[in-house]
């Protein structure tokens, strides 16, 4: 049981802020206003918030790093200052398993060409009293489900995916390291007064419908920004009739669309689950407290009034769905994609499945796939794909090898990869996908964008649930729909699949042998962390430089992207892993993926000292060492995706002084700030067309640079002619004080 303390701490305060807060707001209250304004920095609230305008203080209870992001987290927090983290923090070693051939034997891989990076992660988190989770032990995001997550809280995760822990009624917030630095030290974390949509759940989920299908709808609906800047409320009878693993897996890929964070109301689900994991003493006070863990009556009966937008959702009438290729929210009805295929071209047959990730490996998940696997073994049919499964915890992982599940996988066919993110986060070793084959798979990760998985641009990758995934893997093709359509065995017996079934929880419930935690010292204070100079993987942070009262003038433009330029595009992840404690290193990476409008390939842009087309980073290199800054233009929904900050620390190293897009996605715009960087939007988003390769461009007006106002861009073309573009932000007084300093880090260090 951990943190009890801290919880019941924050239930004590909750009830007396949130009367404070109807009053001030004369109004019944939503779930997420409930617990924002219950957490806000400066105690009971005093004022009320406009939605998508006001910056507002807050002071989350706790912080989750997964290993990748916390490399440079940490390295930021050992410039803080600080002696102690100022909240419970943990630390997550889950994305550098590379997944190839077995748990066992890619574990063991992994523990040898990661020990260097383990070793500091440890002895940081020690030194500092952090929480560690150890290889193999599992996905933060399930871990914090298991472990730390409670209703009516409020957490922040160096991943997109941290939001995982609203279906336990969290609001939990993906971020960059360096909003994590803010929050173990002990200061207020910013963020931008949340829209609040509503999504309105009825009905109740039947035969092959799962919790997966309501998000794969939803993102259809919303499209990856449509819930930019907003928290996604899910409510309604269908809500109360879902599992807690469930919300979690709908929570959890609401990521993808762009979504501050997702969230339901505490119910018995929840309840029933916190009492399964260890957490009965948290239940009971939340039972407590029910009435402040589920928005008002008044909202229920009358949701119009309360949320920005409002969607409804039959769960009754709602179709399995498959997700994809390329995008997460291109959004096919099973019984349309036979039709939709062929008409878009995409290959069919499938080559592999892979079921498990962080939102979808709980126990309720890998029964309910378990079930038509056993199907599959009874009828004697195999798969005719290749089949894959990623336990999400080594809880889940002993449970379901205790109550036989692992057994019927393996009878199928089945690889079991390690507790760890592996093929979902492009850590997949695999075999022939060098070659760049056209090819199809399907998964039940979140997250499918070119070359996410495997590497190979011409992957096409589709998002299905886990049992949907299983069936496909069985049948072999993407327009397979169970519940119409028959397998033919090899006796050339026709063998129709039943609906999955499986179960909320264990039935004998949970078991583990080692869950593998590490508490940190009890005091730290004589652990030195150490980092060899000479380290490919790890390199100490230097402070980047404040910025020097002048105007940008004379920027190069370093790459106009075209379409969607994710973070992935940014700063790719896959083998670049392994350089994320590195910022040098990994800045051979930088933009990298992105797509260059004049030419329309990738890694490929005009360097003007030159005249050559170069890869971008060495291009950058080449302006960096010559004195020249630079700027990068891009279009609309700007670093979509994770929440990966070395997409903001790569360009602030090598010398990229202004970002300007058409739009930005929220975590991404937020690491550009507090990496002391530019990023700006187009007042007219027209203007995007007017740039042209060879322009050279002056920021003229940064010695007004103020909260409210525009900032003008002069755009020198070569045919001498120059034209004004008219630049917005979003940045308020604090913001503007990061780029002053160079970087919020700096203005931590400097006030210390």
């Amino acid at each position: 049981m951990f943190d009890l303390a801290m919880i019941k701490s924050v239930y004590e305060r909750m009830n007396e802020r949130i009367n404070a807060a109807r009053v001030i707001l004369g109004r019944p209250l939503t779930l997420t206003e409930k617990i924002l304004y219950s957490h806000l920095a400066t105690g009971n609230p005093s004022e009320q918030f406009k939605r998508g305008r006001s910056y507002v203080d807050f002071l989350p209870d706790r912080v989750g790093m997964q290993d990748a992001t916390a490399q440079m987290a940490l390295l930021q927090f050992m410039m803080a200052g600080r002696e102690k983290v100022a909240v419970p923090s943990t630390v997550h070693c889950d994305h550098l398993i590379q997944a190839k051939e077995s748990a066992s034997s890619d574990l063991a891989q992994a523990m040898d060409a990661n020990g260097e990076v383990y070793d500091f992660l440890e002895s940081v988190s020690n030194k500092y009293g952090i929480g560690f989770w150890k290889p193999g032990a599992g996905i933060i995001h399930q871990v914090i489900l298991e472990n730390y997550a409670f209703p009516g809280g409020m957490m922040i995760g160096t991943d997109s995916h941290t939001v995982n822990a609203g279906g336990l009624g969290m609001i939990a917030i993906g971020v960059g390291g360096a909003d994590a630095v803010d929050v173990m030290a002990g200061m207020p974390w910013e963020l931008k007064f949340p829209k609040l949509i509503g999504v309105r759940l009825t009905g109740e989920m039947n035969k092959w419908t799962s919790a997966k299908d309501v998000i794969l709808k939803v993102a259809g609906i919303l499209t990856v920004k449509g819930g930019t800047d907003a928290i996604v409320e899910y409510f309604g009878p269908g809500a109360d009739k879902m599992s807690c693993t469930g919300k979690g897996t709908i929570c959890n890929m609401g990521a993808e669309i762009g979504a501050t964070t997702s969230i339901f109301g505490y119910d018995k689900h929840m309840a029933n689950y916190l009492r399964a994991t260890g957490r009965s003493e948290v239940a009971n006070i939340a039972d407590l407290n029910a009435d402040n863990l589920r928005s008002d009556k008044e909202v229920l009966s009358n949701p119009n009034n309360y949320f920005d937008q409002l969607i409804e959702i039959d769960l009754s009438t709602l179709e399995p769905h498959i997700n994809g290729p390329f995008t997460p929210d291109k959004a096919t009805p099973i019984s349309m994609m036979k039709s939709e295929a062929e008409k878009e071209g995409w290959p069919v047959n499938i080559q592999v499945g892979l079921i498990g990730s962080c939102t979808n490996s709980s126990y309720e998940d890998i029964s309910r796939a378990a079930s038509i696997a056993k199907q599959a073994v009874d009828n004697g049919l195999k798969t005719k794909a290749k089949f894959t499964i990623t336990p999400g915890s080594e809880q889940v992982r002993f449970t379901i090898e205790r109550d036989g599940f692992i057994d019927i996988f393996e009878k199928l066919g089945a690889d079991v990869f390690a507790n760890a993110c592996g093929p979902c986060i492009g850590q997949w070793a695999r075999s022939g996908s060098e070659k760049e084959e056209k090819n199809t798979i399907v998964h039940s990760f979140n997250r499918n964008f070119a070359k996410r998985a495997d590497g190979n641009p011409n992957t096409h990758a589709f998002v299905a649930s886990p049992e949907l995934v299983t069936a496909l893997a069985i049948s072999g093709n993407l327009t397979f729909n169970p519940e119409v359509d028959f397998i033919t065995d090899e006796d050339g017996n026709e063998v129709r699949l039943n609906p999955p079934v499986g179960f909320d929880l264990p039935q004998n419930g949970f078991e583990v042998e080692d869950l593998g935690y590490q508490a940190p010292a009890a005091n730290g204070s004589n652990i030195e962390v150490k980092v060899d100079p000479g380290s490919t993987r790890l390199q100490l942070l230097t402070p980047f430089d404040p910025w020097d009262n002048k105007n940008y003038v004379g920027m190069r433009l370093l790459i106009k992207a075209k379409g969607k330029c994710t973070t992935d595009h940014i700063s790719m992840a896959g083998p670049w892993l392994k350089y994320r404690g590195h910022l040098d290193n990994i800045s051979d990476n930088m933009l990298t993926g992105a797509v260059n409008y004049f030419n329309s390939k990738t890694n490929c842009v005009k360097n003007h000292l030159t005249g050559e087309y170069l890869p971008v980073p060495q291009t950058q290199r080449q302006y960096k060492d010559a004195g020249i800054p630079t700027i990068v233009v891009g279009d609309e929904n700007y670093g979509e995706g994770s929440s990966r900050e070395h997409a903001a620390m790569e360009p602030r190293h090598l010398g990229v002084r202004v970002v300007l897009v058409k739009s930005f996605a929220r975590i991404h715009e937020t690491n550009l700030k507090k990496q002391g960087m530019l990023g700006l939007t187009f007042a007219d988003k027209s203007d995007y067309d007017k740039i042209n390769e060879d322009d050279i461009f002056d920021l003229i007006d940064i010695d007004s640079f103020s909260e409210g106002n525009t900032l003008t861009m002069l755009v020198h073309h070569n045919d001498g002619n120059k034209e004004k573009i008219i630049c917005n932000h979003t940045y308020n007084e604090t913001q503007i004080d990061w780029f002053r300093a160079g970087s919020a880090l700096n203005l931590i260090r400097s006030q210390n």
